[in-house]
């Protein structure tokens, strides 16, 4: 195997607030660093404007990415673009990021690191201000079930509102294509393998790809952790639920085409691979993969799929992330359709399920609010990336948050 197709192997796909900054700015020092007493996890506690001290806070946990969290990387995602942090500072309120030591963990065990900093939150704040709890991506998901679970143990959490932005609480998508790339890549050391199999994004994707005997399925992983989640109440009940997606709420799909390439590869490195664009129907084949050392070819299929690759949905730049890894190694690539669908609209703001194409495609805006399983929900007015931090979704959760 060659060195090159080693390096491909430690790709990661990363949402905007989970991955690099495209542009970094200035992070100031933490007001109070907990790195202690949480369990899978740490935060950082910036104070707002006014008297020092916790003071109204807002608990904002990270979302999925292979490692542990960099919590200055989080802080310029949020920062960047529209500013979120320095807006919620500005009006008085603290701010806590919440990081876990391995982000791709089962989402129960991040979530004791949420219930940690929920209750080192409370008995650490000046006053009695309701808390405001929350995540990005999978971090909403991580809150949902640590709250959740706090009502079901009776742990008092003083919550007044739950926020979600862009997280898949019906699943997010990654192509089965690209998931089975990941483990035909060869080496031991394979980064973007374990990523792909591991606990968190088989409990995250509505459909997992099998390294093991390829089979393509909502993984039992996935299963048991909506069955916890259901035993201990499946929302929040006393915090006011609301919700952003970063799909538009018209039914405004990606712009791909069924069947059509996506990627293709030449080249020394995986010489005729190539990745298609999810089309329904049976045995609809969505990529060829072909490696020279140690030499070996798969044809992969899916059956019975939407086309999930371009429903209306926050956004991930999919198959440019795996076509730069391949050009930075010596790759040679055509790249024809970077971006696909990462978390349906109907998804992040928990209204219909992924299986069946109208619902995947409904005008969201046009559906009864009450379907929802959130209190209140703002889709974006146009396609966006996958947790891109914008100042129409920004501003509206900033107007309810709690006195």
């Amino acid at each position: 195997m060659s060195e090159q197709e080693q390096a491909v192997g430690r790709t990661s796909l990363a949402a905007r607030v989970a991955g690099a900054p495209a542009v970094p700015i200035e992070v100031p020092a933490a007001d109070e660093e907990w790195d202690e007493g949480i369990p899978h996890g740490f935060a950082r506690v910036y104070y707002g404007d006014g008297p020092p001290g916790i003071r109204r806070p807002v608990v904002m946990a990270d979302g999925f990415n292979l490692g542990r969290s960099n919590l200055d990387w989080l802080y310029q995602g949020l920062d960047g673009a529209f500013p979120l942090i320095t807006t919620l500072r500005r009006r008085g309120r603290t701010v806590i990021l919440l990081g876990f030591d391995e982000r791709t963990a089962p989402i129960t065990a991040n979530a004791q690191a949420a219930i940690a900093v929920i209750q080192r939150t409370i008995a650490s704040q000046v006053g009695d201000d309701s808390l405001t709890v929350g995540g990005f991506s999978m971090g909403g998901l991580i809150t949902r079930f640590a709250l959740a679970n706090m009502e079901y143990e009776n742990i008092p959490h003083r919550t007044g509102l739950y926020f979600s932005y862009d997280t898949p609480h019906r699943g997010g998508h990654i192509p089965i294509g690209i998931q089975a790339f990941a483990h035909f890549i060869p080496g031991p050391a394979n980064d973007f393998a374990t990523q792909m199999n591991s606990p968190a994004a088989k409990e995250m994707l509505w459909r997992h790809y099998d390294s093991e005997d390829g089979t393509i399925r909502q993984h039992p992983d996935r299963e048991d952790f909506l069955q916890q989640l259901r035993a201990v109440g499946w929302w929040p009940m006393r915090p006011r639920k609301i919700g952003v997606a970063n799909g538009s709420g018209e039914g405004m799909p990606v712009p791909v085409e069924p069947g059509e390439f996506a990627l293709t590869i030449d080249g020394l490195l995986f010489p005729g691979t190539n990745f298609r664009i999810q089309a329904t129907g049976d045995d609809v084949t969505v990529a060829e993969l072909v490696r020279t050392i140690p030499p070996a070819r798969k044809v992969v299929a899916t059956d019975g799929f939407p086309e999930i690759d371009g429903a209306p949905g926050g956004t991930l730049d999919s198959y440019r992330i795996i076509a730069d890894a391949l050009e930075k190694n010596g790759g040679r690539v055509t790249l024809l359709k970077p971006t696909v669908c990462f978390v349906p609209t109907v998804s992040a703001v928990a209204i219909r399920d992924l299986d069946d194409q109208d619902d995947l495609y409904a005008k969201v805006d046009a559906l009864d609010p009450n379907e929802s399983e959130l209190d209140e929900f703002l889709c974006s007015s146009i396609t966006t990336p996958h947790t891109a931090i914008t100042e129409e979704l920004c501003t509206w959760i900033l107007d309810r948050l709690p006195d």
